[in-house]
């Protein structure tokens, strides 16, 4: 494909191009990454997703001030289509426990990029009961840090016990920057080709203040 030369001249990504990937979440790492993920050459994704764009997205997310109130799916989709032929799967819902496993099934994998934990929960059970790989990724609250790690590595039981202590809280209102997001989004990018080329399961954690990336 003469759109991704340079893809192709750094590695062969015909086997990864037509398999599914869907991402639940399409804020700030959700968005980035199908952006990124179709740029690369994959053409086949899934995005779960029922809010609309606001205002203060702008400044993170791909949209522009022309999609304010859109849907972020239906505006992901064919923004993507547009730009590169990718063939994104909308679905402009909440993804619950009772939705789940039929919203994720048929994937080769699933990329967590909720913010927060009852939806992250409710992917990971679909998951489990589909047995697909899940990638979790996630910014921390303090707003320099970011992480991707499979689901069996993902303490989600300790920090569903944190939240238990606390006060219910908006999980998207703390530090963000579009650095930190674009650079979450290209290092899961990384990790869920090389996931489609070889099976590798490789995990990340990022930080925006001393630019330190690692994986293993």
């Amino acid at each position: 494909m003469t759109f991704f030369l340079h893809e192709a001249r750094y590695r062969d990504l015909a086997p990864a191009a037509e398999r599914l990937v869907t991402i639940c979440g399409a804020g700030a790492l959700g968005a980035n990454l199908a952006e990124t993920l179709a740029r690369m050459g994959l053409h086949k994704l899934r995005v779960i997703d029922y809010d609309r764009i606001s205002a203060h997205n702008l400044s993170t997310q791909p949209w522009t001030q022309q999609d304010i109130g859109a849907l972020k799916v239906h505006v992901l989709a064919h923004a993507l289509s547009r730009a590169v032929a990718a063939r994104v799967e909308a679905q402009p819902v909440m993804l619950t426990n009772q939705n789940a496993q039929k919203l994720v099934r048929g994937s080769a994998v699933i990329i967590d990029a909720f913010d927060n934990l009852p939806a992250r929960a409710a992917v990971s059970a679909a998951a489990a009961t589909h047995n697909i790989p899940c990638l979790h990724i996630a910014i921390g609250s303090s707003g320099d840090y970011g992480c991707g790690l499979w689901d069996a590595a993902y303490p989600l039981d300790a920090y569903e016990r944190a939240a238990a202590n606390t006060q219910p809280a908006d999980h998207c209102d703390y530090p963000l920057t579009r650095p930190l997001a674009l650079l979450v989004a290209a290092a899961a990018a990384e990790v869920l080709v090389g996931y489609l080329i070889d099976g590798s399961q490789r995990q990340f954690e990022c930080t925006l203040r001393d630019l330190r990336l690692v994986t293993t």
